[in-house]
């Protein structure tokens, strides 16, 4: 939902975008609460962005509306990078774009990936295009993360791609069930037609003998690229990366534990328990 911006001052946008990350439930607020007060209130702002894209997206509403919800936020960060922001959480990202030099294209690639979610039915054609796709909305917040984190484009940009690459993946093979349910398959079509799995049904997809074939391919894929990632961040200044660590052994745990369930029962969630988070919250804050 969007809500004006007039004569807003960057303290009342900040408490906004806290609200949003704080009411979310994500698991990474205490550890984005670990960083320097502005670099959380820039982490906190980004965070907010693509909460609120996001939630274009995964809202109930018909297809031409999102694309046109989306395509006022390609406006407005037009607007914002102008100088000229409409929005509480452009507000709030005033000072990080100054701060920190954040890459405008990196917002708009957010918003080309949400946009592909908004659609009516989601496929993707070939690994290539779902490659692109993580790449927009998870490698492309990585980047801006990076940023924020103040790690150099030399040492960040392996981390973004790889870890961005392997969240989106793991994503995708956590919420297949769910995903098929309203028509989203973001198995690769070729990958499918390489099993004789017909892809013009999503629910039937999943549901197909050979299916669990393609979840090991993903999963073998996923796991190369966490392996990347964390030598990549054994590159970095932990301390620098925190965040990006935590949330790699966040999401890793989880993958794990997808591994470990099996690809014939998707219909059966996974996901960390508040035990497990606590545990990663306790090791890595001490870092």
């Amino acid at each position: 939902m969007f809500y004006a911006a007039i004569n807003m001052k960057p303290c009342q946008a900040l408490v906004y975008v806290t609200s949003i990350v704080r009411d979310s439930g994500t698991s990474f607020y205490w550890a984005m609460r670990l960083l320097p007060v502005h670099k959380r209130n820039a982490i906190f702002a980004v965070y907010a962005f693509c909460r609120e894209v996001d939630d274009i997206a995964d809202n109930p509403g018909n297809e031409s509306d999102k694309l046109r919800q989306l395509a006022d936020w390609r406006l407005e960060i037009e607007r914002l990078f102008s100088g000229k922001p409409q929005l509480p959480i452009s507000v709030a990202l005033i000072n990080p774009i100054k701060q920190f030099n954040l890459c405008k294209k990196s917002f708009l690639a957010v918003i080309e990936g949400v946009e592909t979610d908004a659609l009516k039915s989601v496929r993707m054609p070939t690994f290539l295009a779902l490659e692109n796709y993580c790449d927009h909305v998870a490698c492309a917040v990585g980047r801006l993360s990076n940023q924020i984190f103040g790690v150099e484009k030399a040492l960040g940009e392996p981390v973004a791609a790889a870890l961005g690459q392997a969240l989106q993946l793991t994503n995708i093979l956590r919420d297949f069930y769910e995903d098929a349910d309203i028509d989203r398959l973001y198995v690769p079509m070729d990958m499918l037609s390489e099993h004789n799995i017909p892809s013009v049904d999503a629910r039937l997809a999943i549901a197909h003998p050979s299916f669990p074939r393609v979840c090991e391919e993903l999963a073998t894929i996923a796991r190369i690229l966490y392996q990347d990632a964390e030598q990549a961040l054994g590159q970095c200044d932990r301390k620098t990366m925190l965040p990006a660590i935590m949330m790699m052994q966040n999401y890793r745990l989880i993958f794990d534990k997808l591994v470990k369930r099996g690809w014939t029962s998707l219909n059966k969630p996974v996901s960390l328990n508040k035990a497990q988070k606590l545990w990663l919250l306790m090791r890595y804050a001490r870092i």
